[in-house]
């Protein structure tokens, strides 16, 4: 092998190296849609400090970080607000990326403790995010209030009755 060839060679070793494989070939942007059933909810996505990171509503995709720091990945709750029905919370948390691993091949040491953990590239979103809001809630206008007797009542309905104290 000629001097010049293994300069070549080492050279491109050195890049190689100094890489972090799941920052080469993975994200640490994720596209997140966000949906809910039924459709048209209004939305708010905060990250691990509470900060308010997006707010639209259903359907609607949003771009998110999936580190938070060093060696942590991000963690958020989405709130969902629909007139007429419950509010949900969800929680969309990161996960290892599978990327991550190619640095015991590609990237070495250096992608693996710094390069990858630094950028937020050793994590993953999901690629979506839905809430189902249950059921419609009657509003206080067509809310009634039944008085029935126990003897009215059915064996089945007397067996979910609580006793109050």
């Amino acid at each position: 092998m000629t001097f010049r060839k293994m300069v070549g060679a080492v050279a491109v070793a050195a890049c190689v190296g100094i890489q972090g494989c799941a920052s080469i070939v993975g994200e640490s942007r994720y596209p997140v849609s966000v949906s809910s059933a039924p459709t048209g909810a209004s939305f708010e996505i905060t990250d691990k400090n509470g900060e308010l990171v997006h707010s639209g509503n259903t359907p609607s995709t949003v771009t998110l970080k999936s580190g938070k720091g060093y060696f942590s990945g991000q963690t958020y709750t989405l709130h969902f607000k629909k007139e007429g029905y419950p509010d949900k919370k969800i929680e969309l948390d990161s996960s290892l990326s599978g990327w991550y691993w190619g640095n015991i091949l590609i990237g070495g040491l250096i992608g693996m403790l710094i390069v990858d953990p630094l950028t937020g590239a050793m994590y993953k979103l999901p690629e979506q995010a839905s809430a189902d809001m249950g059921k419609p809630v009657a509003d206080a206008a067509t809310r009634t209030l039944s008085i029935a007797l126990i003897d009215d009542l059915s064996a089945a309905q007397r067996e979910r009755l609580v006793p109050v104290n």
